[in-house]
């Protein structure tokens, strides 16, 4: 049936299965990293602000050093690159198991290193969104991109809820060691991956970064494309606002705070179950500004409920929107931007995906800090509602961009 997931990609190129497996297997281990680091600071300090300076310490870093990686990331062959900063990250992971066991350092140990992990996926995720256009071409790369972010939905359907599992048998710690040692696969992913250095425009340096912004900047499908990614997700991300919600409303159990991020899952691996119409789908920006806007009402909701039941229905509402959103902004991003700037925008691309969940995780939490989690999840709700809607407006080119066939 053609809305179902198109496992093409899958069957036809190995390289690609490969690649797809070992990230899938790393980004299972990454959300019981993900859900540690969390309940760490929020055990500790039992402070919605500390919680969301979690995002500070994971967005900011992030920003910067994908922005100064955009300097060279079209210049230098991005599997060396990819493998080199993934090494890195394990023992940066292994510090962060170290911190848990033990408190040496304690919050401020642990937020540092966030941090420094944080940089090094400044320069990964750029890299790695640039290999699926380089593996999979025409009706494909949709479903590549599909593909990869079922990996992602499948990670958070299964990971936070045994992360929260695992933590109220055994504590945080174990969780952050298995993260440690699920990067053996993301290494075996990326080991497979042609070398080589892409061909690129000009010179690495500024003047490479400043023509990625300014390519981005005139492109309007692009741009609209990426200021709806941060409306949606600086203004509305609820992930820092969950263990308050939880406390407020729940209970505050580890096991219930796991579900909240395993019901955004279910709802994205329902979506991606029936992805094939998103992939198939000849207006995918119009698709995108519409879950946006479903998005945000979802969570809007979320924050006026008090029954564990709706707030977990919610959730995986706005899980499926997010989906679909994801794979539709992907899809315009990656077949506007031609190759000689494919990684400067797939940093920003990057920046937009992982660095604004983060910086609107810190938002939420410091008005959560002066309000309630509740009140700051229906807030962020409904001004995402509104951003998207003026985005809408703005950018005729979004709505109206048509996917080749």
């Amino acid at each position: 049936m053609r809305v179902l997931t198109d496992l093409r990609p899958l069957r036809e190129n190995p390289t690609f299965r490969r690649l797809w497996l070992g990230t899938t297997a790393s980004g299972f281990g990454g959300q019981f990293g993900a859900f540690a680091v969390v309940f760490y600071v929020w055990d500790r300090t039992h402070s919605a602000a500390a919680v969301g300076l979690v995002g500070l310490a994971t967005g900011l870093p992030l920003i910067v050093v994908a922005l100064a990686g955009s300097a060279f990331t079209d210049h230098v062959d991005r599997r060396r690159l990819a493998l080199r900063c993934t090494v890195v990250q394990v023992v940066l992971s292994a510090a962060m198991t170290f911190v848990a066991f033990t408190d040496v350092g304690g919050v401020p140990a642990m937020l540092l290193l966030v941090a420094s992990q944080a940089a090094l996926g400044g320069l990964i995720g750029p890299a790695r969104q640039t290999f699926v256009p380089l593996l999979l071409s025409g009706d494909r790369l949709a479903a590549g991109l599909a593909l990869n972010h079922l990996s992602f939905q499948l990670a958070m359907l299964l990971g936070p809820a045994a992360a929260g599992v695992l933590t109220a048998a055994a504590g945080v710690g174990w969780c952050l060691a298995f993260d440690t040692l699920t990067f053996a696969a993301a290494l075996i992913g990326l080991a497979g991956l042609p070398s080589g250095v892409p061909a690129a425009e000009g010179a690495p340096g500024w003047r490479s970064v400043r023509a990625g912004l300014a390519y981005a900047g005139r492109t309007p499908a692009v741009r609209g494309a990426l200021l709806a990614d941060l409306a949606a997700t600086l203004l509305a991300m609820p992930v820092a606002l969950f263990p308050v919600v939880n406390a407020e409303k729940f209970g505050g159990r580890p096991e219930v705070l796991g579900l909240f991020t395993t019901a955004l899952a279910v709802g994205g691996v329902l979506a991606m179950v029936l992805s094939g119409a998103a992939t198939r789908q000849p207006h995918p920006g119009r698709l995108m500004l519409i879950c946006g806007a479903v998005w945000a009402v979802a969570l809007g909701l979320a924050g006026l409920t008090g029954s564990l039941v709706v707030f977990l229905a919610l959730i995986a509402v706005a899980g499926a929107a997010d989906t679909w959103a994801v794979v539709s902004r992907g899809t315009v991003v990656q077949t506007v931007t031609p190759p000689g700037f494919r990684g400067r925008i797939s940093s920003l691309e990057h920046v937009a995906g992982s660095a604004g969940p983060q910086l609107g995780n810190l938002r939420a939490g410091l008005v959560a800090a002066s309000t309630s989690g509740g009140v700051a999840l229906a807030l962020g709700g409904l001004t995402a509602v509104v951003a998207t809607a003026a985005i809408a407006a703005s950018t005729p080119q979004l709505r109206r961009f048509r996917n080749a066939p």
